[in-house]
């Protein structure tokens, strides 16, 4: 199905700034080159820019890649880490705290066994 991103084996976030003018090809070459990984494994990568009211999400399918955008139109902003250029992978539930507006790090939640 096209951009269902709960196929996604694993959840990466690129911390730091991202250039959102990047395209498909652009983002593949960031995680090739600086995080020395493979854009076609079963992960969704997450970039982010400067305003931190805009993501990007990479997604590999068995046929091609999907790009999903997402601008945020209520007042607020992501969360994004920002550290180096590095690359962190997330839980899903990490990943609904970043979508919701929220740290992916919450210290008062539960945390599994």
């Amino acid at each position: 199905m096209l951009g269902d991103i709960t196929a996604a084996g694993e959840l990466y976030i690129v911390t730091g700034y991202t250039d959102m003018r990047k395209s498909i090809d652009g983002l593949c070459a960031i995680v090739e080159d600086q995080l020395h990984m493979d854009p076609r494994r079963s992960a969704l990568y997450l970039f982010c820019g400067k305003r931190c009211d805009r993501v990007k999400a990479l997604l590999w399918e068995n046929d091609g890649f999907v790009l999903l955008y997402k601008r945020m139109e209520v007042k607020g902003r992501f969360r994004w880490p920002r550290s180096s250029q590095e690359v962190r992978q997330l839980t899903w539930q990490q990943f609904d705290w970043l979508m919701s507006g929220l740290e992916i790090e919450q210290p008062k939640a539960f945390k599994t066994p």
